[in-house]
Order: C-alpha cells, then structure tokens, then sequence
C-alpha cells in the first residue's frame, strides 16, 4: 500500500529556522525563544558562515540581522532568494528606517522587525511564514499523489515491477539515503536519480551527473574532488570537484563500477568524513552531498574478483533500485509509447493520429536490447518519416519486423476502428477492448490488466463473461 503524508503530519514536521547575526548571544536567545514553539535552528555568528549555510544546507525561514562587519543582511536576503526560493527571510535591525524598509520588501523579504525584539512578534512572524512553507509541502504532496497511478517525475509504468521501484521512490526521495541504481544500459537510470533529487528537500539544489567510464583515470580525481594551480602538469588553475559544485544537492556517479581502485578508496574516505580534499592541497573542505550512483555491471561479481571494494558497495548500497530490461516489462510499452508519441509531437510541432494496430503489435514483439533509449529513438524515427497522420507498419525501423495480426474487429486498425462502436452496447465495447488488447499482449493476461488498469482477477472474471477465447 502507498505510503503518503497526511495534513497531520505535515504539519508535525519541523520548519528548519538558520538565524544570522555577529551579535551571538542575541543569536542564541533568538534561537530559544523559537525552539520553544518547535523551531529546528541553526545558529550563524557571522554573515559570511550565514552565507555559506544558505548555500550548502537547507531552510524553510532565515532570521537575519541587517547589519553585520562583514556580509550583510541585505546580502544573506538575496542569496537566500537565489539559492532557497522556497524560504521566507526575516530581516531584523536595530536602526530601522523607511528607506531599509523598502529595501528589504523589495527584495523579497517577508517581514523586517525592528529591536529590541518582540518574541511574540517574532514568534509570529515565523509561524505565519511556516504556514506557507506548510502549504507549499502539502501541494507538493497533492502533485505526488495525481502522479501515483502511472508514473513519478517522468518515471513512467503500470506494470507490477515498475509500481513497486515508484513506491520505493517515493519513499526514498525525502531522506539523504545513498542509493545504488542497477540495470542495463537504457532502462532509464539517470532518469530515476533526476526523480530521486526533485522530489526530495534538495530539489533547489545542483544535480551533478558524472559518468566515471566517460572519464580517463588520470583526470577522475581531479574531476571528483578538484584541485589547485600547479597540482600536476597542466593545471594552471585552481578548478572546482563535482562534490564541491554539488553542495548541497545531489551527485549521481554513473558506471560507478568502472573506477579505479584508489580512486574508490578516496570516495569511500569522503563518505565517512563528508570532507574533501582538492588535489595539490592540505586544506579540507566540508560538504553535503547526497550521492546517488549507477551501474550495469554486476559489482558483487567484481568484489570477488577484487576488482571493486566491499567497504565502498555497502556505502553505496544502502538502497538498491534495480530497473528490469524492457523486454520483461512488456506490460509499460503502450504507455511509454504515448509518452513519447505526445512529447515528440509536442517538440516537434507535428500532429499525428496515433499508432495502427499492426505496428503497435509488432512494437510489443519487438525484444528492445536498447530497451527505453531505444524505443524512445523509434518513436522519434516513426515520426519523422511518417507521411499520413498514423504511425503504421510502413513507418517502422528496418530491424523492427510487422507481425501478423488477426482480423481487426469492427472499423480495421485502432486508429479508427473504435468509430464503429458507438451506438453499440457497452458490454460490447469492453469486451472488444479486452479482446484489443489480448492481441497485443499476445494472450499475457498479466500485461494485458496492466494496460487495462483493472486487476488480473477482474480480467479472468471479464473473459469468462465474455467468453474470449484469445485470453485462455
């Protein structure tokens, strides 16, 4: 059964407070006076460690004050703005004026309060900007649910295997969980890593795709962790690493099984310490990163060849996700068809009817070894050589054989078939549809329940009824 959030919940769940000011001891008696109406706070003492938390973590409502030596708090409010759009600020000042005012609504504050403080006023203002952080989850929790039925961010299937990875999914993406992503090339793992980062709290955050086979060994590191001017021949630059650009957000490794040894040993030190160090320097650097990877090899198989580490394959493994081929979740082809259909006209500006009868048939034959990628490219191909509205036989990829169908039923192929049925009685526009899609499935009764969207065993009950014998 789907887990979801109820108001209840939501609304138990704390609202993560940064409060920003050099004045530490009225930072902390901020910070008190919100814990007690269940506030999580983070205390800065100074504008520039406020800045950096702004840009590595994650809040719903930064109390800021307006004047700091080094950055100030018009400076933290337009970073909060730029890196949190989500999050409300509160400026507070002991120098109020209508010109700072202003300032401060113009840029995006939610309110300004002057000191000494009113905690009542401030607690307030905090609680009327956590209703809108509140109401902001709930929606995001209703847009999850409109998704349950068929899909999860672009994460597309109704076939068992499918919903049971949508569900694990949505139970995953909220926590900071690593997360390792198996299966064949084209299943669609980097599109699941993109689900797992939107749909969790570092949404706002950078998602940093790196894929370790497209990279020569001797660069990897550098690419990783970064590294200083004159680190090694040719580096003339100090350069950023993929977990420094990914603060605070998410890193997606893909192949992760093709990286060197000692490369894997460095990533295993840097998922314990949450540290890093550039290459060419002494200096370590905090981060926080969740790290999502990928691969289509089979690492347990490597960690007895010794050729991957079993240290790292528990870090990386805590939860597993493996996506099966396409060729044995037959049941989800209709509807990626129509996904990708509807998003290629949609790119393309084309118009096209559907696809026939013969050609969906010979698309559920087909065995996919490029699996999604593949079939994506096919429904791209069909379009763009298709000359008559109806994505047919004729248009299918040379590799792609027609297989033979039985007599359409009334009205011929899909595309206008159905035109015959009205007027007629509904038992017989079910029973014509299940017997439709029978064929396509070629008698597999557990496809064909997915694609209908009933129950196998309301199928079995449907073609006793009907007496469809193509189901038996």
């Amino acid at each position: 059964m789907s887990k979801t959030i109820d108001r209840a919940e939501l609304s138990n769940i704390p609202v993560r407070v940064l409060i920003v000011d050099d004045d530490e001891a009225h930072a902390q008696a901020v910070a008190q006076s919100l814990e007690r109406i269940k506030c999580d706070c983070t205390v800065a003492t100074s504008g520039a460690q406020g800045a950096a938390l702004v840009e590595g973590e994650n809040y719903d409502v930064v109390v800021t004050d307006l004047k700091m030596d080094d950055v100030d708090g018009m400076a933290i409010l337009q970073k909060a703005k730029q890196e949190l759009p989500d999050a409300e600020v509160i400026l507070l000042t002991g120098h109020a004026s209508v010109q700072s005012a202003l300032a401060a609504g113009q840029h995006g504050a939610h309110t300004y309060l002057t000191k000494p403080l009113d905690v009542s006023e401030l607690r307030n203002a905090v609680e009327k900007a956590s209703t809108r952080i509140r109401l902001i989850r709930r929606n995001a929790e209703l847009a999850r649910r409109l998704d349950e039925k068929f899909g999860f961010e672009g994460v597309i299937g109704s076939s068992p295997q499918m919903q049971k990875i949508i569900e694990t999914l949505k139970n995953v993406s909220p926590t900071d969980s690593t997360v390792l992503i198996e299966g064949e090339n084209g299943t669609g793992k980097e599109l699941v890593a993109r689900a797992l980062h939107q749909n969790s709290p570092r949404r706002n955050k950078p998602f940093v795709p790196l894929n370790i086979s497209a990279l020569p060994a001797s660069i990897l590191e550098s690419e990783l962790f970064g590294h200083e001017a004159g680190a090694f021949t040719g580096a003339a630059s100090k350069r950023i690493g993929k977990f420094e650009y990914a603060n605070g957000g998410t890193l997606f490794l893909d192949e992760v099984g093709e990286m060197p040894m000692e490369t894997q040993i460095k990533l295993l030190r840097v998922l314990e310490d949450r540290r890093i160090t550039r290459l060419g320097s002494n200096d370590e650097h905090s981060i926080n990163v969740r790290l999502v990877s990928a691969t289509n090899a089979d690492l347990k198989a490597m960690i007895e060849k010794g050729t991957f580490r079993r240290d790292l394959f528990f870090r990386l493994n805590v939860v597993r996700i493996y996506l099966p081929p396409l060729r044995e979740r037959r049941g989800d082809i209709p509807l990626l068809l129509e996904h990708f259909r509807e998003e290629l006209c949609k790119r393309s500006g084309r118009e096209v009817e559907g696809f026939s009868k013969a050609a969906r048939k010979a698309l559920m034959a087909h065995n996919w070894p490029g699996n999604i990628r593949e079939l994506r490219n096919c429904v791209e191909r069909m379009l763009v050589v298709d000359s008559d509205g109806v994505l047919d036989v004729d248009d299918l990829p040379d590799d792609i054989a027609p297989v033979s169908t039985a007599d359409d039923g009334p009205g011929g192929s899909d595309a206008h078939g159905a035109d015959n049925l009205i007027g007629r009685p509904l038992n017989d526009v079910e029973k014509y549809y299940i017997e439709r899609t029978l064929d396509l499935c070629e008698g597999n009764r557990e496809e064909a329940a997915a694609m209908l969207g009933i129950g196998e065993r309301t199928l079995y009950r449907k073609i006793k009824e009907y007496d469809i014998r193509s189901g038996s």
